[in-house]
C-alpha cells in the first residue's frame, strides 16, 4: 500500500510539473485571458430625433465600454447608447473600450454640435456653468456661517472650500408653474475624499436670509454619512450622489411664480468639492 501511494504521488507531481512547463505566462492577444492588445474604440454618431442620438461603436471585441458626455465623468454603458442633448450647444464626446483583463485598449472621440435647445427640457438656469463673469453674476452667494466656507468661481466651475463644520450656497431665482414638474441635475467633482460632509440640493419659496441656515426638501444629496464622497469622484449627482429619499431630483410647483433654487455645502474638511452644468429643466 505504500508503494503504490508513493507512485502515484510521483505520478501527480511530474503531470503537474509537465503542465506547468508547457503553459507561458502569457500570450499576445486572444490568448489565456490574462491580457488583450489594441481594439477598436472608435463609434459612430446618428441623429435619431431632434436633440436626440445614437452612438454606435465601431468593434465590440472587449468585455466593457464607458462613455463620457460632454466631460461628464466616464461611465460605463453599452455599444449602442442614446442620448438626448436637450441645449444648443458644442459636445465633447469620448468612448473608452476595456479588454481582457480590465486594460484600457482603445479609444474614440467626437464631437456633436446641437443646434437648437429643446422647446420643453431646455435648461431653466441661467449661468449653470460658470464659465464667464456674466454667468456667474447670474448666481448669489449665501452667506450661512460667519467664516469657514467660501464658493469660489474659476475654471468653469464653482468650487466649495470649507472646514470646521462651516456651510455656505449659492442661489438662483427661478419661475415655476404649479403643477409643472421639474428635474435638477449638475455634475459634481472632487479630487480628494470628502470628509464628514454634506452637500445639499433645495427649492426654496422665499429667498434665503443671511446669517440662517435654510431647510426642507432635499432634491440633490451627497452626504458622507450616507456612504458617498468619500473617494474622488466626477459625474452628475443623480449618479454619484447617495440616499434615494434625498436624491430623488424632482421638483413639483405648488404655486405658480418665483422659487430659488439653493445648493449648499459644508463641512469638516471640504477642498475640492465643484459644481458644473447645473439644470434646472422642465419635465414632459
Amino acid at each position: 500500500m505504500i508503494t503504490k501511494y508513493i507512485n502515484k504521488t510521483i505520478l501527480l507531481g511530474s503531470a503537474m510539473f509537465f503542465f506547468a512547463s508547457c503553459s507561458p505566462d502569457t500570450i499576445d492577444g486572444e490568448g489565456n485571458g490574462l491580457s488583450q492588445g489594441s481594439v477598436d474604440g472608435t463609434f459612430k454618431v446618428a441623429k435619431t430625433a431632434e436633440n436626440r442620438y445614437r452612438l454606435t461603436t465601431n468593434a465590440n471585441n472587449y468585455i466593457m465600454t464607458k462613455w463620457n458626455i460632454d466631460d461628464e465623468g466616464f461611465n460605463i454603458g453599452t455599444n449602442i447608447q442614446d442620448i438626448f442633448l436637450p441645449d444648443a450647444g458644442t459636445y465633447v464626446i469620448e468612448h473608452q473600450a476595456y479588454g481582457i483583463g480590465g486594460v484600457l485598449a482603445g479609444k474614440g472621440t467626437q464631437t456633436i454640435t446641437v443646434p437648437t435647445s429643446d422647446p420643453i427640457a431646455g435648461n431653466m438656469i441661467l449661468g449653470g456653468r460658470f464659465d464667464t463673469p456674466d454667468e456667474v453674476s447670474k448666481w448669489t452667494t449665501h452667506k450661512i456661517s460667519t467664516s469657514g466656507a467660501q464658493w469660489v468661481f474659476a475654471n468653469g466651475k464653482a468650487t466649495i472650500v470649507a472646514s470646521g463644520g462651516a456651510q455656505q450656497g449659492i442661489f438662483q431665482a427661478i419661475n415655476v408653474v404649479a403643477g409643472q414638474k421639474y428635474s435638477i441635475d449638475m455634475v459634481a467633482s472632487s479630487d480628494t475624499a470628502l470628509v464628514d460632509t454634506w452637500f445639499e440640493v433645495y427649492v426654496l419659496n422665499s429667498i434665503p436670509v443671511t446669517g440662517q441656515d435654510i431647510s426642507g426638501t432635499v432634491y440633490r444629496n451627497i452626504n458622507t454619512w450616507s456612504g458617498c464622497g468619500k473617494s474622488a469622484f466626477k459625474g452628475k449627482v443623480s449618479s454619484v450622489g447617495c440616499d434615494g429619499s434625498k436624491n430623488g431630483g424632482v421638483y413639483t410647483a405648488t404655486t405658480t411664480g418665483t422659487v430659488y433654487l439653493e445648493i449648499k455645502c459644508g463641512g469638516s474638511t471640504v477642498n475640492s468639492l465643484s459644481i458644473d452644468k447645473v439644470e434646472f429643466r422642465r419635465m414632459q
